[in-house]
């Protein structure tokens, strides 16, 4: 029973670093352009055009 005081701070530190990661990420926009990662791994960079 006394390992509960120390799992429930634990818990509430790393939910609340887990949400603050979140708010960093959407106020970074991390999640502006989805589809955009999707369409530049079809391009092809490394050939040389002439």
């Amino acid at each position: 029973m006394n390992v509960l005081i120390f799992l429930i701070p634990v818990a509430l530190a790393l939910g609340l670093l887990g949400l603050y990661g979140l708010f960093w990420s959407l106020k970074s926009g991390q999640y502006e352009d989805l589809e955009g990662a999707a369409y530049r791994i079809l391009q092809d960079d490394d050939i040389d055009r002439k």
